[in-house]
């Protein structure tokens, strides 16, 4: 967060409760403020365009005109991937860098978005584009808003879901990232169910048990390449920093403390983590902890990992659902346009 110092006050950045605090301050109602923060989140209004805001008092817009600015994303370009409908979204920064988003179709009904959380990442997963890049800063709340409401607003369908997926480790921009699934599941906000919205870690293991203990209703999603260690730190270096045990201690604490069943991205790499002893070491790994293992492709545009052929992923999913584990396979789309997990770089 380093440009945060430099940041104009802007509205998108504040939850409801600080966006309250500080508009009562400029002499709004609780209703007015309501009103203007939907109007700067859920509308997308500039400042300029708050004028004549119904039901407001001119001189309270005039205050949070003159205090306030709600600035928007540029989408710089867009990629959809002709065989599946994802579509990717190229943002620019207001200090020059930019982030990728997509947009997920489900079914014919509606769409989620998988938005970023960094311009690149410091976990260096040896598999993931974004990882490559190295980091550069923390997005703030109001950036990552933003790509949910434009892509929304351009959609064809509604927007309902938001996965935090794309560039960037979460949990590694813990505050700005709770505070934008604050904004984006508020009703005056854009009112995305908070069951629809999913964070994702490669395993940083206090921010899990912070998450844990703050009780955050959003659901959890952790990277997992392989159950057994040494395979782990191969392809995951976070593995030499959070061990296996530690991050699925955690990962136990947060399924007892939210009754609710983990969600376990596996990235599956062909001739690597796909035979009878990563199987047998994920169920030890997991026990009785209750668990959805999500089976992802690897998708790798360098070409040193490939994603295991029909037989070998097959294989793979009997055995565990042989040990007993509930597997589903994941699709991961728009490989064409490197719009898949891992694929994100900023490349439009």
């Amino acid at each position: 967060m380093r440009a945060a110092s430099k940041e104009p006050p802007i509205l998108k950045n504040l939850t409801w409760p600080r966006a309250w605090e500080a508009l009562s301050e400029l002499g709004a109602t609780e209703r007015e403020a309501r009103r203007i923060w939907a109007a700067a989140v859920k509308r997308r209004a500039r400042m300029e365009e708050l004028v004549g805001l119904e039901q407001v008092r001119r001189v309270v817009l005039e205050r949070v005109r003159a205090r306030f600015e709600a600035p928007r994303l540029p989408i710089v370009a867009r990629r959809t991937d002709p065989a599946d409908g994802f579509t990717k979204y190229l943002f620019a920064l207001p200090d020059g860098k930019r982030v990728e988003a997509v947009r997920i179709p489900i079914f014919d009904t509606h769409y989620v978005v998988c938005v970023s959380s960094q311009v690149g990442c410091a976990l260096a997963c040896d598999f993931c584009a974004t990882g490559r890049m190295g980091f550069s800063r923390n997005l703030l709340p109001w950036e990552i808003v933003e790509q949910v409401l434009s892509i929304r607003d351009e959609a064809d369908r509604p927007v309902r879901g938001v996965v935090f997926m794309g560039m960037g480790e979460p949990m590694l921009n813990y505050r700005n990232v709770i505070a934008a699934a604050q904004i984006l599941s508020h009703p005056a906000g854009a009112a995305i169910d908070s069951r629809a919205i999913t964070i994702s870690t490669a395993g940083w293991v206090p921010m899990i048990r912070r998450y844990t203990a703050e009780r955050h209703p959003y659901r959890l999603a952790v990277s997992l390449t392989s159950a057994i260690p040494e395979k782990r730190a191969v392809v995951m270096p976070i593995e030499n920093r959070w061990p296996l045990d530690q991050l699925w201690a955690a990962v136990r604490e947060h399924t007892l403390a939210r009754r609710t069943r983990a969600m376990l991205a596996y990235v599956m790499v062909a001739g690597f983590n796909t035979g009878w002893e990563d199987a047998v070491a994920l169920k030890e790994l997991v026990g009785d902890t209750p668990v959805k293992i999500d089976l992802i492709d690897v998708n790798d545009a360098t070409g040193r990992y490939r994603p295991p052929e029909k037989e070998e992923l097959e294989r793979f999913r009997d055995y565990l659902q042989i040990l007993g584990c509930p597997v589903v396979r994941r699709y991961s789309g728009g490989k064409s346009i490197e719009a898949a997990c891992g694929m994100l770089a900023n490349v439009g």
